[in-house]
């Protein structure tokens, strides 16, 4: 059995690839939902269903593990599929998703509990990430921001242009004059960004990126259950999958993986 991975888009090729070179014995299938992404724009509805779709995807691939690399699906969908999906349709398996790790992250790390959130308008519109960390400490501050078109330049190859930079400039203003002192990358595109970003909010803000806290946090939770470490296979394959095979999903999705990715075109 494997791991799968989802994304919306190719952005959570980055994240695959910390996932690998972490855990580089294990099998990983990933799906990119490419044909429909960006989710940020779509309804909680629309979020579930395709995130549902993916999930019946990847494990009749033979994933017996599937982690939400999307923050929209996670923060949205995740906590539907576990509680009212899995039980019916796939009691053994299990769907982790991206969120809860992001929290503990940078709850930890956080000094003066003032942490910046960008993100999709969906996961922003959800509350989710207010919600958890209320729950988690009230004293918390935490500042959203709603980044709608960050997706669009990376999925498009424009990440390093100008236009770009002067787009993350004004989505990180109105956060570091809230004075944060971490922030998090609330979408897997937006890791693609860090060193742009690191550029803008300087070096004395802590930035919760996913290709170094999720792939520890999986090796973690697989030492942790071994009644699912145990069945997984350990052949070293990665094999890609996407809804709409672009040329950017091709060229872009080597540069974050750091090796060609051939995918395979799949209808959900």
């Amino acid at each position: 059995m494997k791991i799968g991975v989802f994304d919306s888009g190719f952005g959570g090729i980055h994240i695959l690839k910390g996932f690998v070179n972490r855990c580089p014995d294990y099998d990983f299938v990933y799906l990119g939902d490419t044909a429909r992404t960006p989710y940020g724009t779509r309804s909680k509805d629309v979020v579930f269903e395709f995130t549902r779709q993916a999930v019946d995807f990847l494990v009749n691939q033979g994933c017996d593990l599937v982690i939400l690399a999307c923050f929209t699906a996670a923060t949205i969908a995740l906590r539907r599929i576990q509680q009212e999906y899995l039980p019916n349709a796939y009691p053994d398996k299990r769907v982790l998703g991206v969120f809860v790790p992001a929290i503990e992250d940078v709850m930890e790390k956080s000094l003066n509990k003032r942490i910046g959130i960008i993100a999709t308008q969906g996961t922003v519109n959800s509350g989710a990430f207010i919600n958890e960390i209320a729950v988690r400490d009230s004293s918390v501050v935490v500042v959203q921001k709603a980044c709608p078109l960050l997706v669009p330049f990376v999925e498009a190859g424009e990440s390093e242009t100008e236009a770009c930079h002067l787009m993350l400039r004004r989505y990180l203003d109105p956060l570091i004059e809230q004075s944060i002192d971490s922030l998090v990358l609330g979408c897997t595109h937006y890791g693609i960004l860090e060193h742009q970003i690191r550029s803008i909010v300087g070096e004395s803000v802590y930035i919760m990126s996913g290709t170094n806290v999720f792939p520890e946090k999986l090796a973690h939770y697989l030492m942790r259950h071994p009644e699912i470490e145990t069945k997984l296979s350990k052949n070293r394959t990665v094999t890609f999958f996407t809804t709409d095979l672009t040329e950017a999903f091709s060229t872009l999705g080597a540069q974050f993986f750091g090796a060609p990715v051939e995918a395979d075109i799949v209808s959900l």
